[in-house]
């Protein structure tokens, strides 16, 4: 019996990450792919509503673009800046003329999300997978309205699937499909792993939002100098039963990703507040952690809507 499932019993399966088992016959696949295709539109409908009403415009005021790109040159006008004169085509026109800017809005932004076991729980109605897939649309779909490329890593101890930035609809659409059905190799978190993959493909600067619930130890130092070149911003999942047992007596609890089982007896109050003190230090020590290599962080309670903190941050982010 599993960590969670020894506290709060078995799932309804058709609740969890839906995965396309190829070891089925033809119709129980062919039943699968179209449960995995309405999930996928459903996800689409609804983010894509989120996007459009209160995400958009918040993203693009939040995320400014690499810098100013030259559009073209015009007659100086009373007022114009000096150093914006082109003394070239002024010399050769015989009259003043400026350069005129606009701002280079392309990013190229990358979701690394995390795949491991402990994203498959969920005490309320949806695990952390698919909160962490939830929050992936939302950003893609802001991206691609703002014409940005979007790439995805899928990672658990290992690299599971990178899939290149790219634009469009389709683009975001096998994004999603692509965290929704895979089906993981792995069970454990690394998360340094993804974050040095990240430093090797992504070769010019871009926004990366990392996805996970961060249970794993050898990530600051990896963090930190992908950090110096480009824009890293961790969305930490935390699902709010992971921060205090309740008291149920003898329970065996399982490390969903090492299997190492425990029995605890969770009617010992000082056993439950031990734990729930532990659990805030953690919390805490990586939120200090964050905050002194000056890196934006989002906490994402996985029982509640995922785009409040989103729409939160980037309205904090575009007001600096």
């Amino acid at each position: 019996m599993g960590f969670w499932s020894a506290l709060f019993g078995d799932d309804d399966p058709e609740d969890r990450p839906l995965y396309v088992d190829e070891a089925l016959d033809d119709d129980a696949r062919a039943e699968q792919r179209r449960a995995l295709l309405k999930k996928i539109r459903k996800l689409e409908i609804v983010t894509r509503r989120i996007v459009n009403e209160q995400l958009a415009g918040s993203y693009h005021s939040a995320f400014k673009g690499r810098g100013m790109d030259f559009d073209e040159v015009r007659s100086y006008n009373p007022g114009d800046e000096i150093r914006f004169i082109d003394w070239n085509v002024s010399a050769r026109l015989g009259e003043l003329y400026v350069k005129r800017f606009t701002e280079e809005r392309e990013l190229t932004v990358f979701l690394l999300v995390d795949t491991s076991s402990s994203l498959l729980f969920g005490s309320q109605e949806r695990t952390k997978l698919e909160a962490a897939a939830e929050i992936a649309a939302l950003l893609a779909f802001s991206a691609i309205q703002n014409n940005d490329r979007i790439g995805l890593i899928l990672f658990n101890e290992r690299v599971e699937r990178f899939v290149p930035p790219k634009k469009g609809r389709k683009h975001v659409l096998r994004l999603i499909k692509e965290i929704l059905d895979l089906q993981p190799a792995h069970s454990g978190t690394s998360l340094e792993n993804a974050l040095q993959y990240l430093a090797r493909v992504a070769r010019r600067r871009a926004v990366a939002f990392v996805i996970s619930d961060f249970q794993d130890d050898a990530y600051r130092q990896p963090l930190l100098v992908l950090n110096r070149r480009h824009d890293v911003i961790p969305i930490v999942l935390e699902d709010p039963a992971e921060g205090a047992l309740p008291d149920l007596g003898l329970v065996t609890l399982e490390d969903p990703e090492t299997g190492e089982q425990l029995t605890v007896d969770t009617s010992s109050r000082a056993g439950r507040e031990a734990y729930a003190e532990l659990t805030r230090l953690i919390r805490e020590r990586r939120a200090a952690m964050f905050r002194r290599a000056r890196m934006d962080f989002v906490p994402v309670d996985t029982s509640g809507p995922s785009f409040e903190p989103l729409i939160n941050y980037f309205r904090l982010r575009a007001r600096r």
